[in-house]
């Protein structure tokens, strides 16, 4: 299967206009949005609440465990989808892998659950 260059112009293609729209929509919400700063416009506004206190309190570290979970376990899925439409084509050997795929999956998640890394205190 040869490839060139001109097979890339696509990908290229996306990229330049999502960037551009990015980039485009940054400029001119800049120059449209408001340029007059008061006081009282340039405070924290919080559904109708004050501000009390520090916003840069410590989280606990279970927070940012648990989405490193679901962000490891989901990504499951995107090698999962292309494994199902395959299925047959790959035979004894991709069910074979897979198989190893999900055990190991497993084994985390059986270890994630002994070290008690989904409790909420």
């Amino acid at each position: 299967m040869q490839t060139s260059q001109v097979d890339y112009f696509p990908i290229f293609m996306q990229m330049a206009l999502a960037i551009g729209f990015v980039a485009g929509t940054i400029a001119i919400s800049n120059m449209l949005g408001p340029k007059r700063h008061s006081l009282n416009k340039d405070k924290n506004f919080e559904c109708g609440i004050e501000s009390i206190g520090n916003a840069r309190i410590p989280f606990s570290v279970k927070y940012f465990l648990v989405a490193i979970l679901f962000v490891l376990f989901d990504v499951e899925v995107i090698f999962m989808y292309p494994w199902a439409v395959n299925f047959r084509e790959m035979g004894i050997a991709g069910f074979t892998k897979m198989g190893i795929f999900m055990f190991l999956l497993v084994v985390g998640f059986f270890y994630v659950m002994k070290k008690k890394g989904l409790e909420w205190e």
